[in-house]
Formats: C-alpha cells, structure tokens, sequence
C-alpha cells in the first residue's frame, strides 16, 4: 500500500521534511501516515545528547522514533524485521531540551510524555504520535530502506540510531503543539470517574 492509497477520509498525510505549520495545524486526535525519512533513538542517544555529545544527525524538520528495531544484514543490506515503539516516558528527563535543541517536528512512541515535554512541543511546533504497541512486524513492512545507522558499535543495534526510508506509517497524534494530550486527559477523566465511584459508595 503506498502513502496516498487505502487512508480513511480524515487520514492527514505527513511527508518529510515535516513542515511547521502543517505540524501545528495537526491536532490531537488525528490519524497520521508518515512517509519519508524517520531516525530511531532511546535511552543511550538521549543520554549522550544530555551529556553534551554531537549527534552527527541532522533532526530539523524530522522524526524522531522511540524503537529498538530488529535489523539483519543480509547480501551487505540491513533488513528490518520488526520495528514496533517503546515506552516513552523513559525519555521524559532529556526530550524537551532535544526537541528545543534539534528541532524535530515529530516524536513517535507509545505510552505518552509528561507535561515538561508537551510545553516544549507547544512551544517548538512538534507532535507525539503514538503507534500501536505489539506491531512491530507491521511497522517493519513500512520501512521501505535502511539508509544508514549511527552509534551502532557504541550502543549496539537496539540502542542504535537507525534512519529509515518509510512509507505509510500510521499512528494518532496524541500530544499535539496547541497543549493538548489524549494522555493526560484520559487519566484525568478516570480519576474524576474513581472519586465519584469511591464518593457514592461511602
């Protein structure tokens, strides 16, 4: 399937480079399909970016994605075999100064990102989108290439930074640059619906 094909009527089409105003015209709520070029990063990249460490990557305009993906080489290629999200909220120490710093237009994950986070997306003009976790065979079928790989040999092939050539990868923008989180909300309305319940059964 390619990235104009199949996508439901209120599907918002995002190609990279990832324009500001179209990421702030975004809302949460949205389902997005995403093509073009996408770098994964976890723990170790954003720790080495907090200890002051160049990246050598160029996120401007771009996407950053939460992943530890399974790559093989095989014939000298590097092949994905399952590229599904990880938890965010491990990030949430070093991802407002990244996205303030580098200025990546997309973050993608599962799980959400806390407050310091969505202020800085507000303030930037970026967006979590949140992907479906236990899909990873099925995001893998959206990387089209591999066009490279940094940090390999000092963070091993989960940590590393990946780049990726995708094409119709979908998500929900769940964190959008107007201060909105789906996340927040939903937990907000349980905890209403939690002391009304423990309210009438005094």
């Amino acid at each position: 399937m390619t990235a104009g094909r199949g996508m439901g009527a209120g599907m918002k089409k995002l190609v990279f480079p990832f324009d500001g105003r179209q990421v702030r015209a975004l809302r949460a709520g949205d389902a997005v399909s995403i093509s073009g070029l996408v770098h994964t990063g976890r723990d170790k990249l954003h720790k080495w970016f907090a200890e002051g460490r160049p990246l050598g990557v160029d996120f401007r305009d771009g996407a950053l994605y939460h992943c530890g993906p399974v790559c093989v080489r095989e014939g000298g290629l590097w092949s994905v075999r399952a590229a599904g999200p990880t938890t965010s909220v491990r990030e949430n120490p070093y991802e407002p100064a990244f996205i303030g710093k580098t200025g990546v237009r997309v973050i993608i994950g599962k799980g959400g990102m806390d407050a310091a986070t969505l202020a800085a997306m507000k303030r930037h003009g970026c967006v979590y989108v949140q992907a479906v976790g236990g899909a990873g065979a099925l995001y893998a079928a959206s990387v089209k290439r591999v066009a490279g790989v940094d940090f390999l040999a000092e963070f091993g092939a989960a940590e590393a930074c990946w780049h990726f050539e995708v094409e119709d990868f979908r998500g929900v923008v769940a964190m959008d640059a107007h201060g909105r989180s789906l996340f927040a909300e939903v937990e907000a309305a349980s905890a209403g619906r939690l002391g009304s319940a423990a309210g009438a059964g005094r």
